[in-house]
């Protein structure tokens, strides 16, 4: 559906003109998706009318190649009362083909650009990725959109939740993949798995809104670590990893990888990721190492 190789999440600061990390090309991306929303035709202000028992989504697509599905995931999110749009290495194409994005000012307005999907998710609590089986190992739990669905919308009623969509041709990759928590796939029939983009999105966004009253009652009583947080333990940890010999030069890449995998099924709150860090630091000033 959405899986398949994509370039390494790269480090990114925020640049004066607000783009979140993009490169010139990515602000330059941000402008015209801008000027396309204005437009559009739709009005300003559409923002402000979030469902407020809808849960805290931001949809991400990694590299997405077609205006058009760009517009249609737009479009979906609107539709749905979800606002926070992110780009991650959008290919250069000419923005204001997406026509079928009319109606969705609010989002493509407020669309970010980053360079990795490490930034993009950095603020997200939980980060759900989307898959189809087909013939690909992934070491992912994988729910159906049902089950999936049920889940989001309990802890997306306190926390951010980042969905995360892969380029239409390659979907993300094991790099991507290894920042999720746990994969959602849609029920597709095994001879045509793969979805359109757009619809994807529409489909997956349905599922989270169609019944809010079960988000109103699962409130969260304690935050979840974020991605930052989690990339905080994880870089300490690799360290130590490699200061102790654990890790070699050959399979430093690999040993990435299955760390932060397993920091994410520990599901970690915040204050036991504070914990661990707090550890860790005192390991590493005690090797020497600066923390």
């Amino acid at each position: 559906m959405w899986s398949g190789p994509c370039a390494r999440a790269r480090s990114a600061t925020k640049s004066p003109a607000g783009c979140c990390g993009s490169t010139k090309r990515a602000c330059t991306a941000t402008r015209t998706l801008k000027k396309q929303a204005r437009d559009s035709g739709a009005g300003p202000g559409r923002a402000g009318r979030e469902t407020a028992a809808a849960p805290i989504i931001k949809v991400v697509l990694v590299a997405p190649r077609n205006p058009l599905n760009i517009g249609a995931a737009a479009r979906a999110m609107s539709n749905f009362g979800f606002f926070d749009l992110r780009l991650v290495r959008p290919y250069d194409v000419a923005w204001q083909e997406a026509r079928s994005a009319v109606g969705a000012v609010a989002v493509l307005e407020r669309a970010k650009v980053f360079d990795g999907l490490a930034d993009a998710v950095a603020d997200c609590a939980l980060v759900v990725g989307t898959a189809s089986l087909g013939r690909r190992e992934l070491r992912h739990p994988v729910r159906r959109l049902e089950a999936g669905g049920r889940l989001i919308r309990k802890f997306g009623a306190s926390e951010a939740t980042a969905l995360v969509f892969g380029s239409e041709k390659f979907g993300l990759s094991n790099d991507d993949l290894s920042l999720c928590h746990w994969l959602l796939r849609i029920p597709t029939r095994e001879a045509h798995e793969s979805m359109n983009l757009g619809q994807a999105v529409a489909v997956c966004l349905y599922e989270l809104v169609r019944d809010p009253r079960e988000a109103a009652r699962a409130v969260r009583e304690t935050r979840r670590a974020t991605a930052a947080e989690l990339s905080r333990i994880e870089e300490l940890f690799v360290g130590l990893l490699k200061d102790s010999g654990y890790s070699q030069p050959a399979t430093a890449g690999s040993t990435r990888l299955k760390v932060r995998r397993l920091l994410r099924r520990m599901d970690l709150g915040a204050a036991d990721a504070a914990v661990w860090t707090g550890m860790l630091r005192q390991l590493a000033w005690k090797l020497g190492r600066p923390a």
